[in-house]
This record gives structure tokens, sequence and C-alpha cells, in this order.
């Protein structure tokens, strides 16, 4: 991951021509190296694919910004002044980011007494209103820029390793009483889950799409966020929810990659513009993705429009507002899938 681009692309090369029907013929033609080479993978532990150094959270979904807008500001304010001219992020906790499947523990803090009266001040407990953000998060690798140095656009691409899914856990009443004036803090740094596998950037060039927002003019971004190939990836993301008495997890959103406004190199690209040193496993992520429909909402915080409404887990009779409290026997996923278009049909990956 450290090396540069050239190395990761001739190491996938090679790996490909390795696997590959009618490919090089040292695995096939070799049990005995084939079965070193090979590992099931029910015989082996997931582990993170990278030691991560820092962890940034980005807020690129415009769809997304505009519901928690409208929850909280109304309508007309609903995107602040500056989220058309830059992308927004925090930096967020490495410590606590794990691999799929690692158990996360519902958080405590500070509670807000009054939901609707602040200045009754606070009171300390679990988390109740605790929810899940579906999100694609990116690896950077390559050697360090030096401090001092940006990142341009022509380079990006060059520094991002590959893709990962990503829940970033989130407390949304501990949220609410420690946000104001620098944003999320304890109700975000208890847990964050990506998966294990990372797929490089070279294999979605296939499935380079539109973003949802088509352009970008109105405002048009200063100069150094321009992307001469505007876009993003078609990837379609489903979420699903598993309760304590579920035979099987009923999916409660499916989104796309396609829905960021601020694509992932112009994120990295913003990240760097201070001169911050960027290193290889560092992880950046898109922020919660949700289209424009309601199915395809990325959070409970949305889908149940701020607790306002039920959401169905499938076609299951069991409903939820946020996560419950007795989920210790729940399950929850995030799985994807990437399609493309080919002259005369649709063909789809997993």
């Amino acid at each position: 991951m450290a090396y540069p681009a050239p190395v990761w692309r001739a190491t996938r090369e090679r790996i490909k021509n390795l696997l590959a029907e009618g490919g090089s013929a040292e695995l096939s033609s070799n049990p005995s190296l084939r079965e070193l080479a090979l590992i099931p993978r029910e015989n082996v532990t997931m582990h993170l694919p990278a030691r991560i150094g820092d962890y940034t959270d980005f807020y690129c979904s415009r769809e997304h910004a505009t519901n928690v807008g409208i929850m909280f500001r109304g309508k007309e304010n609903a995107l602040q002044p500056n989220w058309l001219h830059l992308p927004v992020g925090y930096h967020g906790r490495a410590s606590s980011v794990y691999v799929s499947g690692t158990p996360v523990v519902r958080p405590r803090g500070q509670l807000q007494k009054d939901k609707d009266d602040p200045s009754q001040g606070s009171e300390y407990g679990a988390c109740k209103l605790l929810d899940f953000e579906v999100e694609m998060a990116f690896f950077l690798g390559g050697p360090p820029n030096p401090p001092g140095k940006t990142i341009s656009m022509c380079e990006a691409e060059d520094r991002i390793f590959g893709l990962v899914l990503m829940n970033d856990w989130s407390a949304r009443d501990i949220q609410k009483w420690e946000y104001v004036p620098l944003g999320p803090f304890g109700s975000k740094n208890f847990g964050t889950s990506i998966s294990p596998w990372i797929v490089p950037l070279d294999a979605l060039v296939p499935f380079k799409c539109p973003t949802s927002a088509g352009t970008q003019s109105d405002p048009e971004p200063l100069e150094y966020l321009r992307d001469p190939d505007y876009g993003s990836y078609d990837i379609s993301i489903s979420c699903a929810v598993k309760g304590a008495n579920m035979k099987d997890p009923g999916v409660v959103c499916k989104t796309n990659m396609s829905n960021l406004y601020w694509n992932i190199k112009q994120q990295l690209v913003h990240h760097s513009v201070t001169g911050c040193n960027m290193r290889p496993g560092d992880l950046l992520a898109t922020g919660t993705i949700s289209g424009q429909s309601e199915c395809s909402f990325g959070s409970m915080l949305e889908l149940s429009w701020r607790g306002a409404r039920e959401v169905k887990l499938g076609a299951t009779e069991e409903v939820r507002k946020f996560l419950k409290v007795c989920q210790f026997h729940h399950k929850f996923s995030i799985s994807a899938r990437f399609s493309f278009r080919l002259p005369n049909r649709m063909e789809t990956q997993s």
C-alpha cells in the first residue's frame, strides 16, 4: 500500500494473470503450490486490511445533507452556506475503526434531559437513539506528501488505493447534546465498522458513472476542486437489520455511491489543500450516502424522519425508529453490487 501506484497496478495484473482462465499456468498446473497460495475463506479470520493512522469522515451526499438540514433548520435553510463550496468533513477516531463482525457496545454518555429545552441540562445514561450510517470509505496509498505540499486533482487517483464498505455507528441523542459548537465527539468515537476486503480503484473503472448531481455549475467549485472527469461509481448498496426474533435480515434501504455531490478525489484534494500530509493507511469516508427516494435514505435518522415514523425491517412485521436498546442479539449488514453497461446487456458483479 505504501508503494507508488505503478507497483499496485503491476501486482494486481500479476494476480489476475495467475487466477484468470487462460492466464499463467503456474498455479493451475501445480496443486501443491495452489494449496499453499489459496486458502478457503471459511478457514481464515478476517482482520482490518491496514493499520489505520488517521481517519476522516466527510459529509458529501447532497441528498443526505439536505434531509438532515430540513429536519433541524427547515427547507429554506437546509444546506449551510459553505456546503456547495467545499467537501465538509471532520476528524474521526482511528482506534475504534473495527473490521466487520466485531461487536460494538452501545455507548453511554450525556443526554439532554428535556428534548425540547436544553436549558434543563443533561443526565448520564445509555444511548437510546443508536443509528447506522451507510457509507463508502477509501484507503490512501503511495508515499506520503511532505507537510506543506498539496495533492492536486490530477494526482489524486494515484493516492487512492481502494474502497471498503463502512457503517459509521452514531449515537444521535449523545450527538444532539454535544455537537454545538465543534461537532460530534463521543457520539461518533465508539465504533466504525468496515469490510475486510479493499476493492482496488482500478477494478472500479468499468463502473464509473455520473453523480446524482450531474454537474457542479451552481456554484462552480474553486479551481483546485474542479474535476475534469467529475463523476462517481455505480455501486448499489443495501443495508439490512436482523432482529432477535427474525430468521433473516430485513432490508431497510437501498442506495448508490452515485449519490455523492463531492466525489472521493475532491475529498482527498480538499483534505490536503492546507498542506496536510496524507499517509498510506489513512482512511477517508464519504459520509452517509442517501438518494432522493425514502427507501434510499442511508440512516435511521432519515428513514424514520427523526423518529416520526416507523421503519419496517424488510417484509417482516418488525419495525424500528432507531436500533433497539436490547440490540445484543441483533445483526446489521451492508452489502454492495457494482453495475456497468455493455453494448446490449447489463452486467453485475458482487
